[in-house]
C-alpha cells in the first residue's frame, strides 16, 4: 500500500495529474467547525502541558476531479509543513516529543483516540483536519476500508516516535516543553487557529 501510494505520488509531481494548481488553494481551504482538547499527562504518555489538540471539521473541500491525498499535501507544503506522508494512522499507541503534527484526512473515516489511553476517540472523516501538539497521544482503533490520511511536520522539529513506557517518558517530558511553535499554520498559514489556540508564554 505505502509504496503503491509513493509511486502514485511520484506520477502526480511529475505530471500534475489531479493535483491541485496554486490558484485553487484558496478555494479548497474553507472556514472549519474547530474544537480544542486538552489532555493531561498519565505518567506514560506527557500529552503537551500547555497546547490543546485542535480538530478542524469539514476544512477542505476535496473535489472528485483531484486526488484528495494531492489537495492536502498541496495546502501543507504551501504552508510550510513538510516530511509529509501518505497512509493509514497506527494501530498502537505512540507520540512524538520532538515535533508537532498535522493530520489531514483525504478518503474514509477513522475512530481515533488522542490523549493516551485515558484520553478521547474521536470520528475523523474526509476534509477534517487534526493538529497534535507535540507529545499527544494516538492511536487509530478502527478504520474504514477507503481511509487515508496525510501527514505533515513544521520544519522547527525533529521527527521520533515515543512508545507509552517509562524509559521514554522522562526525557520525553522536557523535550515537548522545548519544541517552539510552529511559524505557520497548516491550512491557513501566517493566521489561523493554531495561533489563537497555541498561545506563546513567557
Amino acid at each position: 500500500m505505502t509504496f503503491l501510494e509513493d509511486v502514485k505520488k511520484t506520477a502526480e509531481r511529475v505530471t500534475g495529474w489531479r493535483r491541485p494548481a496554486a490558484g485553487q488553494l484558496g478555494v479548497l481551504v474553507r472556514k472549519p467547525e474547530i474544537a480544542t482538547f486538552r489532555f493531561r499527562d498519565d505518567g506514560l504518555v506527557p500529552n503537551h502541558p500547555r497546547w490543546p489538540l485542535i480538530i478542524l471539521s469539514r476544512a477542505v473541500r476535496l473535489p472528485r476531479a483531484l486526488d484528495p491525498a494531492a489537495v492536502f499535501e498541496a495546502i501543507f507544503e504551501k504552508n510550510g509543513w513538510g516530511g509529509i506522508w501518505r497512509g493509514e494512522i497506527y494501530d498502537y499507541l505512540h507520540y512524538h516529543s520532538r515535533t508537532h503534527e498535522v493530520l489531514g484526512i483525504a478518503r474514509g473515516s477513522a475512530r481515533v483516540r488522542f490523549g493516551g489511553n485515558r484520553g478521547r476517540t474521536f470520528k475523523v472523516s474526509a476534509g477534517d483536519v487534526v493538529v497534535l501538539p507535540a507529545g499527544t497521544g494516538h492511536q487509530a482503533l478502527s478504520l474504514s476500508k477507503t481511509f487515508k490520511a496525510v501527514g505533515a511536520y513544521p520544519p522547527s522539529g525533529a521527527y521520533d516516535e515515543c512508545a507509552p513506557t517509562p524509559q521514554y517518558y522522562e526525557r520525553a517530558r522536557q523535550r515537548i516543553r522545548n519544541v517552539p511553535r510552529p511559524k505557520t499554520d497548516p491550512l491557513f498559514g501566517a493566521q489561523g487557529p493554531l495561533f489563537k489556540s497555541w498561545r506563546l508564554y513567557r
